[in-house]
């Protein structure tokens, strides 16, 4: 499967981490480690910015952490105007791993909360296209 599978729109089709999008499409989310000084990515990355390696391998994100932080957007750039309004987050995972993502609509909005538990999984659009969401855990 190729990267132009991945979120609500996708602007590339090639990438070198595209096997991330293969991984959604199999209910895992997975970041990539690097295997010369251990610096871990999320999103992914092909090479690692820290000793520029490009030895990287994948390895599963955590699946709980806490909300860091959270914003809700009422507008949205060309090609997104339908999701508004949308709630994103950032997931602290206390190993130095974050991740950025959608809140599920189904959290409601009064409910979200800075230092909630959360936990992450894949999401499927129903046009085809994947992405993963932050929900309470």
């Amino acid at each position: 499967m190729g990267f132009d599978k991945f979120g609500r729109k996708s602007f590339t089709a090639i990438t070198k981490t595209a096997k991330f999008v293969d991984l959604l499409g199999e209910g895992k989310i997975e970041g990539t480690v690097c295997t010369k000084c251990g610096a871990k990515y999320f999103p992914p990355r092909s090479d690692c910015s820290a000793c520029l390696s490009k030895e990287m391998e994948w390895f599963a994100m955590p699946t709980k952490g806490t909300l860091e932080t959270f914003t809700t957007a009422y507008y949205a750039p060309f090609g997104f105007e339908a999701d508004p309004p949308y709630t994103m987050g950032v997931v602290d995972f206390n190993d130095g791993l974050k991740l950025f993502a959608r809140l599920s609509k189904a959290i409601p909005i009064a409910d979200i909360a800075v230092g909630m538990n959360v936990s992450i999984q894949p999401l499927k659009y129903d046009d085809g296209q994947i992405s993963f969401e932050i929900i309470k855990a």
